[in-house]
């Protein structure tokens, strides 16, 4: 499964769309999410934001073994997609050990 995490762009085809931090980690709880593209800004910050699901799959990673998927970071914020892109690089360096 593709998962596209995004509150305003089209969704490309054969991507499964979440709006939510908490809907994405649920997918990727069943261990069948092979890629995940993730924006940062998601329209309101109380509810999360895309960082908050790289903060998970690396807890993840460190505590239970987690195998991560494919992850792909598609937002307009700089900053925090150069943030994001150091947590996904992070756990795949975790990843390898």
């Amino acid at each position: 499964m593709k998962v596209y995490l995004d509150d305003e762009r089209a969704t490309p085809e054969g991507w499964h769309r979440v709006y939510w931090p908490e809907d994405a980690i649920e997918l990727l709880r069943t261990g069948m999410v092979e890629v995940i593209s993730l924006d940062h800004d998601l329209g309101d910050d109380d509810r999360g934001t895309g960082d908050d699901v790289v903060k998970w799959i690396e807890e993840q990673v460190v505590t239970a073994g987690f195998v991560p998927p494919e992850m792909r970071v598609h937002s307009a914020n700089i900053s925090a997609r150069t943030k994001m892109e150091l947590g996904i690089r992070s756990i795949e360096r975790l990843a390898k050990r």
